[in-house]
């Protein structure tokens, strides 16, 4: 019967030994084998496109240029200027207060992000981009914190809107502007001051500017020049001494306490600083009939 089976006469039983031997595998490791492989593919598509975005998106152009000053500005923050006369292109690129750029010092493993503080007409005239920069452990704005002057990083482009005053001018029309910042938040309000936007043809400009304590607040002996351009400063410390007599708390908190808006919809807004803060804020300012669109960020 053997023989039988393997003679043209029985040509069907040849042909199904042929193509319907069984598997040597359960179906169950099959399944598995299969699943394993497709999520692998799967994997490796997603591997690709992540690679392929990232090499498509940095686009990002560094300039090296030399530290010109760097000194302390207040407890953890210091005040750090770069020469950029080497850079024309670059300096003429900031050309509004709260823009920001990428900085990389050697060694550290990523860029960051800093807010120019200078105005702009600074690197136009003098040829240099001013920051003020919290020194934080492990970061890279640690390791520029402890450079030299002469010593050299890398600028990115510059970056951003910054602070769209068109929508709170003319002054005449939006008499009352409230400034909040905090931290080093402080740093692209001082480039809005300083760039001016027609304070003193407001009747009502304010800047709530909030610290741990006195010395924790960056540019205090700015503050007169400030003023004398039609800014109140109103300093707010959320853990004063026992001899400070000013607001406490967070500016959120003391800005509830004085409101005095006497027009919401002439009211516009500048905010910086702690993202609890500026949404605080955002809400405060709403509830009260503030336009969100008159309320500017540079983030």
């Amino acid at each position: 019967m053997s023989i039988l089976s393997l003679t043209p006469s029985h040509p069907l039983t040849l042909h199904s030994h042929a193509h319907f031997s069984p598997s040597p595998f359960p179906m169950s490791i099959l399944r598995r084998l299969n699943l394993n492989f497709t999520n692998h593919r799967h994997s490796l598509r997603r591997r690709f496109a992540t690679v392929s975005a990232a090499v498509r998106q940095d686009t990002t152009v560094w300039t090296p240029l030399p530290l010109s000053e760097i000194e302390p500005a207040a407890e953890s923050l210091f005040h750090i200027a770069i020469d950029v006369s080497d850079a024309p292109d670059l300096a003429t690129s900031h050309t509004r207060a709260g823009q920001y750029l990428q900085l990389k010092v050697a060694d550290s493993p990523k860029p960051s992000f800093l807010a120019i503080a200078s105005p702009p007409k600074l690197a136009i005239k003098r040829g240099v981009f001013e920051f003020l920069v919290k020194s934080v452990a492990g970061s890279t704005a640690e390791a520029l914190c402890a450079l030299k002057k002469g010593d050299v990083v890398e600028l990115s482009q510059v970056m951003g809107n910054g602070f769209d005053i068109s929508r709170i001018e003319p002054p005449e029309e939006f008499g009352t502007v409230i400034v909040f910042a905090t931290g080093s938040g402080i740093s692209p309000i001082r480039s809005l001051i300083e760039s001016g936007f027609g304070a003193g043809k407001r009747s009502d400009v304010r800047l709530y500017y909030g610290a741990r304590n006195l010395q924790r607040m960056a540019y205090q002996d700015r503050f007169k020049d400030w003023e004398s351009s039609g800014v109140k400063i109103v300093p707010v410390l959320s853990q004063p001494d026992d001899s400070w007599t000013g607001e406490s708390g967070f500016v959120q908190a003391a800005f509830t306490r004085a409101k005095e808006i006497s027009n919401p919809l002439s009211t516009g807004a500048v905010l910086c600083g702690q993202k609890q803060m500026t949404e605080e804020v955002t809400s405060i300012l709403v509830a009260d009939g503030v336009s969100a669109e008159k309320i500017l960020k540079n983030f």
